[in-house]
């Protein structure tokens, strides 16, 4: 009597019609279908091999590096300032946490972490918060979009575009900002601001509640989202799932409140939890975690205070009062002035010239600092050899860490699921393949 022999299938790379040849020279009755890289519902170039028996994942696999940034590597060739012009294009709907986890690194290395200004603090946290909600509406319309809803997809866009107006606002750019700066932000809040905050905050509580019209009690909704993609929080800490999947275990683990930055110490809001630890568990904390978020922006317009919004060494920070001249092109004559001093030197110039095309160098060792992303821990380690130019930087980012979760969430449940569980997770390729 013979034993029977299991066939395995290399999917990692080479020919695809040599992986389907492999396959179908099997003994078992099984389907290996490629999912993506363009597939819609992969958020991203992200690629699913899956393994079927019949309508059943026996086997899923993640294959990722299709997108080729080169980010991390580029940075080594640029100054610590232009580091920021990278970092914001990583994960493109976080553009702003991207850019506050590497300033902290900077500024650790630089030991200026106490004396960034207060108000740049308050700047910072508020656009962070209004960013986690701008990438949770796309989480949600994705989301929907990919079962099948797509008024869904259509208002959560909608919700969004009241944040990116602020951004625009604010840095110019509705995306990639490069905006925070190490030592502070680029400027100050320009004339408006607050008013169009305060037009978002009072619109804002309406949208959610007809969101959750939509989803939350709605029973195709609901058959599609609970009991599916279950993780519990022994899983997510095995895999080093951080985030809204890891709360939504049961766990209310949050960097905000673990280990604050930014004066996050200084604002009162919750950790929303859930023990559903399954898809529809995942969706009901990120729509908590827009109304928390909304809970600390509020706070921020209580706080900042007329002052500076860069440190004010002179051989760190980048002059932050950008103002046009009469012409509307030119800099304004005040901006001059700010630049060249209070003497007017051309020596303050000359060095004003040399910070920009040369940048400051910074002391050599390495610094390793995390902020609280919409989808969990986005860490940067940074390493200084004493130059103008990082010798290293790398990031963790949740995205690339969460897709470990794909094979424990998605086998042995269906094909269907799987968009469901992906969805959950909510990756953007832009951090992953960095």
């Amino acid at each position: 009597m013979t034993t029977p022999t299991e066939t395995y299938v290399d999917a990692s790379g080479g020919d695809w019609d040599e992986v389907v040849a492999a396959a179908q020279r099997s003994q078992t009755d099984r389907l290996v279908i490629n999912m993506g890289p363009q597939h819609p519902s992969t958020h991203g170039v992200l690629r699913l091999i899956l393994t079927l028996d019949g309508e059943t994942v026996t086997e899923a696999r993640v294959g990722i590096g299709y997108l080729h940034t080169g980010i991390e590597k580029n940075m080594e060739y640029r100054t610590w300032t232009q580091g920021t012009t990278f970092v914001t294009r990583m994960d493109y709907l976080t553009p702003l946490f991207n850019e506050t986890a590497y300033c902290l690194a900077v500024e650790k290395l630089l030991g200026i972490t106490d004396q960034v200004p207060e108000r740049a603090n308050v700047i910072r946290v508020m656009m962070m918060e209004l960013n986690r909600i701008s990438s949770h509406f796309v989480a949600m319309a994705t989301f929907g979009m990919e079962l099948g809803a797509t008024t869904v997809m259509t208002n959560g866009f909608r919700e969004r575009e009241m944040v990116l107006d602020i951004f625009e606002m604010v840095t110019g750019l509705r995306m990639n900002h490069a905006y925070i700066r190490p030592g502070g932000v680029a400027q100050d809040l320009p004339p408006g601001t607050v008013g169009k905050v305060r037009e978002l905050l009072t619109e804002m509580p309406k949208r959610l509640k007809d969101m959750r019209k939509l989803l939350d009690a709605n029973p195709i909704y609901l058959a599609r989202t609970r009991d599916v993609a279950y993780l519990d929080v022994t899983g997510c800490l095995a895999l080093g799932v951080t985030g809204p999947i890891l709360r939504a275990a049961g766990l209310p683990w949050d960097l905000r409140k673990a280990k604050p930055y930014c004066g996050y110490e200084n604002y009162e809001f919750d950790i929303p939890v859930s023990d559903g630890a399954d898809v529809y568990a995942r969706y009901r904390v990120r729509m908590a975690e827009i109304e928390q978020s909304l809970k600390i922006i509020e706070q921020c317009l209580d706080k900042p205070k007329p002052g500076p919004v860069m440190i004010e060494d002179p051989k760190i920070g980048w002059p932050a009062q950008l103002a046009l001249g009469p012409d509307g092109m030119g800099n304004a004559p005040s901006h001059i002035a700010h630049i060249m001093g209070k003497g007017g030197s051309m020596e303050a110039l000359i060095h004003h010239f040399k910070l920009v095309t040369e940048g400051f160098r910074v002391p050599p060792g390495q610094a390793y600092a995390a902020v609280e992303s919409p989808k969990g821990e986005l860490g940067c380690f940074a390493v200084s050899d004493g130059g103008p130019r990082p010798y290293r930087v790398h990031f963790r980012d949740p995205s690339f860490t969460n897709l470990q979760a794909v094979a424990a969430m998605c086998e042995g449940g269906t094909v269907a699921d799987v968009i469901a569980a992906v969805a959950s997770i909510d990756p953007v390729m832009g951090g992953v393949d960095r």
